[in-house]
């Protein structure tokens, strides 16, 4: 075990070996997404609705089981044995926030009782030798417009409230000072996937967190994400010079690994320059500087025979195939990366939780329904509802001029991905939580404890074609 720092291009440990970190991000743990998880909408929306449901003693009671049992021993061996040595840790402010009430006003204030997940994890991937990065997935107010900012909307708040801004920087001065002496984190990933309209408010901020976090940590690597999803570096100048021991990381996720590829992945040559051109342009602003780059976010999502029947190992095969020849690109530059993601209900993870366990038989019909709405904004397919919302979009289109149409963050949504987002990821989501969880009404806590279970290790199936692909090129550069 080795306290892991930057080295110019490098990652390296104590003693100046480069050591290039691969493994998987943890998503829909302490951060829970709907196309993860299996629910509608957004996290904060599904506990309050089964609190309604079902009572606060209860709900609690099957949130905590499920944290509980996402993770266990089973799951860091697991991910240990594929020769993998980093987790990504994503994870929702609302877990480390308490407020009390003083003298009649809210207090907010570090409730250290809910660091007992993310410490334990930590300490289950130390003992199997996996170092872990914290990644702050959803800062208040939501700092990109996506589900996983976990804000209900599309619009990222987080830049025009300072408040928003502070309660951050306030939450990550009280985790440096809790993970300053942990040498098996890698580093602080401050601030997952910004969208700042204006690309500079981004880099103001990273100046306060960075400032922030040395005061209290001047040891462990911090990980900057580019603006637009981690894709835009443009904007940052010479912001590098006075962020040391700093990593940069872009997501890479290619459109030939997404039901909306608009063409068949064959590999051909033109497919696998397109891809290289992509991934170069990324990390553009770093390779100019000589700066590190980490990979925080990629990977296809895969076909499910309850949805795509006959097809799915054929679609499967062309998304191992994007999967391989994306790491042929990344393993010539050295590069660390964190595939996205370790563990769901099916659709992008290395382990997936069984179609038999009673979280999944519970809730068969509605994710069917789900799916076939296509209200999840992650690689949906829409074929099933394109008809109901072709009009809508013809009458914007109709009635928006060509000038007006390029909102922020055009071109990553153009008119009608945010005319779907609204209509069908934001609206329809929103009245289909109530029906989620109506389906744990009446349940016993034993039950309950059943329905968080089906996340254990033990009732989850290997996706063997991933976890190959992934073993034979952690071994590929060492």
């Amino acid at each position: 075990m080795s306290l892991l720092k930057v080295s110019g291009t490098k990652i390296v440990d104590e003693d100046g070996n480069e050591v290039i970190l691969r493994g998987a991000g943890l998503g829909g743990w302490m951060n829970m997404e709907n196309f993860i998880s299996g629910y509608p909408g957004c996290e904060y929306q599904i506990r309050d609705a089964l609190t309604k449901a079902i009572g606060e003693e209860k709900s609690e009671f099957f949130f905590d089981k499920f944290l509980e049992y996402f993770f266990m021993d089973a799951d860091a061996k697991f991910h240990s044995t594929l020769g993998l040595n980093c987790i990504r840790l994503p994870f929702n402010y609302h877990h480390f926030e308490g407020t009390k009430r003083t003298k009649g006003t809210n207090i907010i204030y570090a409730d250290f009782l809910r660091f007992k997940h993310l410490d334990r994890v930590i300490e289950l991937c130390a003992q199997h030798n996996i170092y872990t990065i914290l990644d702050l997935h959803t800062a208040p107010g939501g700092q990109n417009t996506g589900w996983h900012s976990d804000h209900g909307g599309h619009l990222a708040n987080f830049w025009v409230h300072k408040d928003f801004q502070d309660r951050t920087i306030w939450l990550w001065e009280k985790l440096a000072e809790h993970y300053k002496d942990n040498k098996w984190i890698a580093g602080y990933n401050p601030l997952n996937e910004p969208t700042d309209s204006e690309h500079t408010r981004v880099v103001a901020f990273y100046h306060r967190i960075h400032s922030a976090i040395r005061a209290v940590d001047s040891s462990h690597i911090i990980f900057f994400d580019g603006n637009t999803w981690a894709q835009d570096f443009s904007h940052f100048g010479d912001s590098h010079k006075v962020w040391d021991n700093t990593a940069y990381s872009i997501h890479d996720y290619s459109p030939f690994g997404f039901p909306a590829s608009h063409e068949p992945y064959e590999g051909t040559k033109e497919q696998q320059e397109r891809m290289q051109r992509t991934y170069a342009k990324k990390r553009e602003w770093m390779d100019e500087r000589g700066l590190c780059v980490w990979n925080g976010e990629w990977g296809p999502v895969y076909a499910r025979k309850q949805y795509e029947g006959d097809e799915t190992e054929k679609i499967n095969e062309i998304r191992y195939h994007v999967l391989k020849d994306q790491l042929g690109i990344y393993n010539k530059d050295r590069l660390s990366w964190s595939i996205w993601l370790y563990k769901d209900i099916g659709f992008q993870g290395m382990v997936y939780v069984s179609t038999s366990t009673p979280y999944m038989t519970l809730l068969r019909d509605f994710l069917a329904k789900k799916h076939r709405l296509a209200v999840d904004q992650w690689g949906a397919d829409d074929s099933s509802v394109r008809h109901i919302y072709k009009p809508l979009i013809d009458h914007v289109l109709e009635e928006v001029p060509l000038q007006y149409r390029d909102i922020y963050p055009h071109p990553v949504w153009r008119l009608p991905e945010r005319v779907a987002l609204l209509s069908r990821n934001i609206l329809v989501s929103e009245f289909l939580v109530k029906e989620w969880a109506d389906h744990f009404v009446g349940k016993s806590m034993d039950e309950l404890d059943e329905l968080a279970g089906s996340f254990k290790f033990e009732a989850c199936e290997k996706r063997e074609g991933l976890n190959k692909v992934l073993t034979d090129n952690a071994k590929a550069v060492v």
